[in-house]
């Protein structure tokens, strides 16, 4: 191999350095690299988890927010009344109605429990029509309970809730009652607040004058016996109702007659939608061929425009080249499988047509079954609603002759009730202008808080459950070996040349990593290639190495681009390098440099080709040659543990300078092993943010079992954002300065003089 004068050992020989550093100096920096805990550090993992802290917060103020706003709005309404201890009388029955007054506290302490009771909530409630909760259907009692209980149990049920959102407060030193009540309905608030107070005061008038009542004793027990008959036949009315299932009768339609309406609907529906995929299906299934334009469908008129367009091609060619010439062949091909395409999908449309028959058919059946079932229904409802009438005109002429009894009562005892109230009412309630509930603003800013703490406690979390190496510092303590340079993401990259040039940063575009050396030689990319190279050179001096393998733990690590772009760099800095796809499963290199992999390793290594014909110059790089995978073997590991494997790379190692070879991932196949054992040195390519430290020290620890030499790592895609000495090492102040000087890692020191040649 021929020597480069400015890798020529100095006079005074030198220990050998790994990334400008002695092996004493890496041993005392390793020791000294230890992680401690800082502020700055804290606030890093906040950076880098910035994402996940955002997402939590904004997710969580945003269920707080659809939470508040789907969360139905609570009004209160407030009225206020004066309750007097004392009774003012009427002068003419000063003598009737004298009474000892009572401490005002216990008088006003009774009279909020009685603004509480059941009674007038029950009342109220009445009043209001909040007494007509539907019953549950469906379900069946079986606790045994008979349906006085059951009715009793609901009534106390719904006047519980009702108390729910009652409140009585006494304003402090007065003997002022606030009333007050919560719904969703500002509306109901006010008129149960209004009904409630009105019942109190009515209460506490019957309550003192009951005596009246008792001078009409007989009349009231004609209205007792009237109103049980009254509560007698409306109970027979409800019961039978809730019997038989009848919800709403009269002039309006039952519930059943609705339906069975709907069924007739739906029935015709059913059947005007089996007629039209009937005939769509017939359609179909005796012009398969034309499917696609029955059915307009896009994707199938897509293939038949296609396969056209193929058979014409097709046509063409075979007329212009014969019927063996490789395009005729492909296109044949093509034209075979898109004929095969169409068949299938014609075959799926049809199928798909025959279902949607099948479906309709099905639906029309249930349909009819479920008219002729509701038909029945409607016939037994007709005939039960016979003696509903029945029961309806009992409990008509039994209210009528209650109602007008008990007006005749109040006529009788008005002149005994004219009595001055000791309740006054203050304020009336009005509807609330705005609810109390909910709070959104203050929900939204606790959802955000809330939030914002478990963003960022998840984001400790993933940062602690991160197994992934990230920096060269962690690199190096897990494995003994020295980190060779450290490669940019590509969009880091990107943004750091849009900042140097004085543009806004955008979306990584351009070329990709592959090419990185060739398309974009001055961004931050092409330079830490450089820096990888460097470091090659100098990591066996005094003589380089010659032969060098390239390999990560996993795929999907960026090996293939480190190994495109060093073998640029090396054939940049001169001499005759080659790069070598010994990834023959899933062979990388051809595709991102743009060449043939027709032929190449493996069709020279079985014998179908010789060497040159397999030896590719890369015109776009001078003194760049390229021997790409060629076509995939059965047995890949048997043909690069051959003798011809070695042999070749020996005959290489005479013609090329360097030699790179990219190389299958090591956790997963043995090829890399095999080939480490006949080149000089090997770089481990270890991703940033995914190469898991176990991955990288079972990496390492396969290539000392198998005896071979690792040169370095190469930390690949790291994110300088995260990293604040990298992103200084690597930013906008330094564009330029490598056009004179190149090192082999930022975290050291440069190489010296011999460096400034590369």
């Amino acid at each position: 191999m021929p020597e480069d004068e400015s890798l020529v050992p100095l006079e005074r020989p030198l220990p050998q350095r790994i990334n400008g550093l002695t092996p004493a100096t890496l041993e005392l920096e390793r020791q000294g690299s230890e992680p401690h805990i800082t502020f700055a550090s804290f606030w890093d993992i906040l950076i880098k988890r910035l994402g996940t802290i955002l997402a939590a917060t904004v997710v969580v103020a945003v269920l707080a927010g659809i939470y508040s706003f789907k969360m139905a709005p609570v009004y209160q309404a407030t009225a206020s009344i004066e309750v007097e201890t004392d009774y003012p009388q009427l002068t003419s029955l000063n003598t009737v109605y004298n009474q000892t007054p009572v401490d005002d506290f216990s008088y006003l302490t009774t009279q909020m429990q009685v603004l509480q009771s059941n009674s007038l909530a029950w009342t109220t409630m009445e009043q209001l029509g909040l007494d007509r909760e539907p019953a549950p259907t469906g379900s069946t009692d079986v606790s045994g309970k008979s349906a006085s209980q059951t009715a009793g149990e609901r009534k106390a049920g719904m006047i519980e809730a009702f108390k729910g959102g009652t409140r009585v407060d006494l304003v402090k030193d007065t003997r002022i009652i606030a009333v007050s009540y919560e719904c969703g309905s500002p509306e109901l608030a006010a008129n149960i607040v209004n009904h409630l107070i009105n019942n109190y005061i009515e209460f506490s008038i019957e309550a003192r004058y009951d005596f009246t009542r008792r001078a009409s004793s007989v009349m009231e027990q004609q209205l007792a016996d009237l109103k049980a008959r009254v509560e007698k036949s409306q109970q027979a009315l409800i019961d039978y109702e809730r019997k038989n299932l009848i919800v709403n009768v009269g002039d309006k339609q039952t519930i059943d007659d609705q339906k069975l309406d709907q069924l007739n609907h739906d029935l015709a529906a059913a059947e005007s939608d089996r007629i039209q995929k009937e005939s769509l299906y017939e359609l179909a299934r005796d012009h398969q061929g034309q499917v696609g334009i029955i059915m307009q469908d896009q994707i199938l008129l897509h293939l038949e425009e296609k396969y056209a367009d193929i058979k014409a091609d097709y046509t063409d060619a075979l007329a212009q080249y014969g019927p063996n010439f490789p395009k005729v062949v492909r296109l044949r091909e093509e034209v075979a499988q898109m004929q095969a395409l169409l068949d299938e999908n014609h075959k799926r449309a049809v199928e798909k047509v025959h279902s949607d028959y099948l479906a309709a058919v099905d639906r029309e059946r249930l349909l009819t079954d479920a008219l002729a079932k509701e038909n029945e229904q409607v016939s037994a409802l007709n005939q039960r609603m016979i003696d509903h009438n029945i029961l309806r005109r009992e409990f008509d002429i039994n209210q009528q002759l209650y109602q007008t009894l008990l007006q005749r009562l109040k006529d009788a005892t008005l002149s005994a009730t004219l009595q001055a109230p000791n309740v006054h009412v203050i304020d009336q309630a009005t509807p609330p202008l705005r609810p109390i509930r909910p709070n959104r603003k203050r929900n939204i800013a606790v959802g955000t808080i809330i939030g914002l703490i478990l963003g960022i406690t998840l984001g400790f979390v993933q940062e602690a459950l991160d197994s992934s190496v990230r920096t060269t510092e962690e690199a190096e303590r897990l494995v003994n070996a020295p980190a060779l340079a450290v490669i940019p993401s590509e969009a880091d990259g990107h943004r750091r040349e849009s900042v140097s040039a004085g543009k806004v940063a955008g979306p990584a575009m351009g070329d990709g990593v592959g090419l990185a050396v060739l398309k974009r030689p001055s961004s931050v990319l092409a330079e830490s290639f450089r820096s990888l190279r460097t470091s090659v050179l100098l990591s066996t001096a005094p003589r380089p190495p010659q032969s060098m393998l390239v390999t990560s733990p996993q795929v999907g690590e960026g090996k293939t681009s480190i190994a495109s772009n060093l073998a640029m760099s090396f054939a940049q800095r001169g001499g005759e390098v080659l790069i070598v796809d010994a990834d023959l499963r899933c062979p990388c290199i051809a595709k991102t440099l743009g060449v043939p992999n027709e032929k190449g390793l493996s069709s020279f290594l079985t014998g179908a080709h010789s060497l040159d014909e397999v030896l590719i110059r890369y015109d776009r790089v001078p003194n760049l040659w390229v021997l790409p995978a060629g076509p995939r073997p059965p047995d890949p590991a048997e043909l690069l543990s051959s003798h011809m494997m070695d042999a070749t790379l020996k005959d290489l190692l005479k013609r090329f300078t360097h030699v790179v070879i990219d190389s299958p991932p090591l956790l997963l196949v043995t090829d890399a092993v095999v080939l480490s054992a006949l080149v000089d040195g090997v770089i481990l390519v270890v991703s940033s943010g995914a190469t898991t430290r176990g991955a990288l020290t079972r990496s390492h620890r396969i290539l000392e079992n198998a005896g071979s030499r690792v040169l370095g790592m190469v930390l690949n895609k790291v994110d300088m954002r995260f990293d604040t000495y990298y992103g200084y090492y690597y930013g906008p102040y330094h564009q330029g300065y490598y056009d004179d000087i190149t090192v082999s890692n930022p975290t050291h020191s440069s190489a010296g003089g011999r460096a400034r040649k590369d």
